[in-house]
């Protein structure tokens, strides 16, 4: 009798849009790892639940999307220095009955940024909207790469200052500002945006930022890979700006995240080709 393949998934709510279980499963076929990927939304309340099931359902690892890469911590026995850092978790290993958090978002981010993008943030004002998880793992390896400043801004003020705080504490060489609107953001004088909230998933959502912010020296990079060009895209485009969706990030993080898992060199090609005929089907 052939052995239960074993479990990863992505943990988050929502995640029907999500294109992880492509790219993982067409990994786990390249390498002919008995393993399956799967979608769990789970809503907050739902989490400890979901975390005492992970034994029965011979779930071995998980990626975490919104909104819960903040959440998960306590459900952790361990953290890796980055996840700890970062203060958030994109990546849950379970061995040996014990649960380890990492975060491989701004790993995954800062290597798109610089190797396909070539954009080198050194010495660089960049903006960035949202403070959730994924700001802070990408703010976090920004400024490891010494730009000049970077703002943010966040409708949540409690989160922005905690995030903000956190920041100033680990790289005091850095400015950082609070910015308590997204005017304050200082993009005429900034070469990266990044768009790190949930607006422009949906159809119909305002612009996270007014198109008259948009200059042809900036590049705007949208977090969001599904709706493959978000409205923020289109516009920056026609305005002449550089403009990157999040699916490089989706594929770099998922590497990372793959070896973190299985200790085996991900299959980056096949990884790849799933994703980009994932979104060609969006």
């Amino acid at each position: 009798m052939a052995a239960s393949p074993k479990i990863y998934g992505l943990l988050g709510f929502p995640v029907k849009h999500s294109l992880s279980a492509v790219m993982h499963n067409a990994a786990f076929r390249a390498l002919k790892i008995n393993a399956e990927y799967k979608l769990f939304e789970i809503k907050p309340q739902g989490l400890e639940k979901f975390f005492y099931s992970l034994a029965e359902r011979n779930i071995r690892g998980l990626n975490v999307t919104i909104p819960h890469k903040e959440k998960v911590i306590p459900f952790l026995d361990n953290l890796s220095g980055e996840a700890r850092l970062i203060g958030a978790v994109n990546t849950i290993k379970l061995e040996k009955n014990k649960l380890e958090g990492f975060n491989t978002d701004g790993q995954g981010f800062l290597r798109h940024l610089q190797e396909d993008l070539k954009f080198n943030p050194r010495a660089k004002v960049i903006a960035i909207a949202g403070a959730g998880g994924a700001s802070r793992a990408i703010s976090v390896y920004l400024a490891k790469a010494k730009p000049k400043a970077i703002a943010i801004y966040d409708v949540d003020e409690n989160k922005l200052k905690s995030l903000v705080t956190h920041l100033r504490s680990h790289f005091p060489g850095i400015q950082f500002k609070e910015a308590d609107a997204v005017e304050g953001l200082d993009l005429e004088n900034a070469a990266l945006f990044i768009n790190a909230t949930p607006l422009g998933m949906k159809e119909g959502d305002p612009l996270v930022i007014d198109e008259s912010f948009i200059h042809r020296r900036l590049l705007v990079y949208d977090l969001i890979y599904n709706p493959q060009e978000t409205r923020l895209l289109r516009v920056a485009r026609v305005k002449g700006a550089r403009a990157a969706s999040g699916l490089g990030m989706l594929l770099y993080q998922g590497i990372g995240a793959f070896e973190i898992w299985t200790g085996r060199p991900a299959p980056a090609e096949a990884m790849k080709e799933a994703l980009n005929e994932g979104v060609k089907k969006i």
